[in-house]
């Protein structure tokens, strides 16, 4: 089953993927950088990983390193890890806790609010203006229990505004009683990030690559896209696997009782635009989101999430949930590591997509909306990005549906 919702823009190009050069080019990064990725929205954590005041969470991505704290006043926050002073990072590793942030080059400190409240000798500065001087902000946005931050407003959604399609069914999950149950995970992959994206939302391949996944499913995977947000799903079958972790887990999944009868053993999975994912089973939410290093690489950045639950038989299933995904995970890399090598190649520039690939094209349709020279099969001569010339301008950010 697959389901679109309409976009608010025609795409002329809908029947054919993204060409391969955008998943090669140095130029096309930098300028999908600028209008797709920092003005997007990404996950830092969850709320309850900065319960205190003073504790900070930080994100690498895109040559910028970002810091989210928890202030005295109990309002989480979000700046530029990066003094005013030399540029010094002021904090190092991906978490802690802090009264002050103070910067370990030259002590300059900075309340949890961003404000410069302490320089040492500061009469040795005549140009210094503290009021002006705080940390450089980005925007947080907060839903349901998890915090996110950009790096540009281009006008575009909250995640509030992109999950709305779908914010019902996320609902009886209670997100934001969950709290993290692994350490954060990364894992560098030698692709596109589009191509992880694309694979994610890619409903054709599940019968042929993922063994495992069909034997849960059967029949029942679906697919749909609705603006901001692609949307799968499965059911598990109640026909035993002959993987023992699978049969494990359709055997001895408990009840969870806050869950509506109709969720008990579903499997969803929610890609929210451009590089993020929620997996959601009845047992734990795992999350996902692959950030560009370079033209052909990426980082695959992942946390695990559950409501608190002390049942032995919830512990097990999770691990089970683990070993399961472990093996679609190494059979998505291997899927995805090839088309990569294959996106390199003279003889392939574009492929059709099908009626059904529903999330392919809204994908595609917003990328050649931000980018409309995404529409070319071949790559243009370098320099097209800064030719104010090119006969393909920008179309403007996407409106907010």
């Amino acid at each position: 089953m697959h389901r679109s919702a309409d976009l608010p823009y025609a795409d002329p190009d809908a029947d054919w993927s993204l060409p391969a050069w955008i998943y090669t080019d140095p130029e096309f990064l930098d300028v999908e950088t600028a209008r797709i990725l920092r003005p997007s929205w990404q996950i830092v954590c969850h709320e309850s990983d900065i319960a205190a005041p003073g504790d900070w969470r930080t994100l690498a991505y895109l040559g910028e390193n970002v810091v989210v704290v928890r202030g005295a006043d109990g309002a989480i926050r979000g700046f530029h890890n990066v003094c005013r002073h030399r540029a010094m990072r002021l904090v190092e590793g991906d978490s802690g806790c802090a009264r002050k942030l103070v910067c370990p080059y030259h002590a300059w400190a900075y309340d949890l609010d961003g404000r410069l409240t302490g320089v040492p000798m500061r009469a040795d500065y005549p140009a210094l203006d503290m009021a002006a001087t705080g940390l450089v902000p980005v925007e947080v946005d907060r839903w349901r229990g998890f915090v996110f931050v950009r790096l540009e407003d281009d006008g575009g959604p909250s995640v509030a505004q992109m999950m709305a399609p779908y914010d019902h069914e996320v609902a009886p999950y209670r997100f934001e009683e969950m709290r993290r149950i692994g350490d954060v995970r990364v894992r560098e992959r030698a692709v596109n990030w589009k191509n992880v994206g694309d694979n994610y939302s890619d409903n054709l391949h599940i019968p042929v690559a993922h063994d495992g996944l069909t034997r849960l499913f059967g029949k029942s995977y679906a697919i749909e896209a609705a603006g901001y947000v692609d949307r799968m799903s499965g059911r598990l079958v109640d026909r035993p696997s002959n993987d023992p972790w699978e049969r494990f887990y359709q055997a001895h999944l408990p009840r969870v009782d806050h869950l509506p009868e109709d969720n008990q053993r579903l499997w969803l999975y929610y890609k929210l635009w451009p590089n993020m994912a929620f997996d959601i089973y009845a047992d734990q939410i795992d999350f996902m989101q692959w950030l560009p290093l370079s033209p052909t690489t990426c980082l695959l950045r992942e946390m695990a999430f559950a409501m608190p639950d002390e049942r032995r038989e919830m512990t097990l299933v999770r691990y089970a949930n683990w070993r399961i995904n472990r093996t679609v995970n190494a059979e998505d890399t291997w899927l995805i590591e090839r088309v990569q090598q294959g996106m390199a190649s003279s003889s392939y520039q574009v492929g059709p997509i099908g009626a059904s690939e529903v999330c392919l094209r809204s994908f595609a349709a917003k990328v050649r909306h931000r980018i409309p020279e995404a529409r070319l099969h071949r790559p243009p001569p370098p320099g097209w990005s800064r030719n104010p010339a090119s006969p393909l301008r920008r179309q403007g950010p996407m409106p907010v549906e």
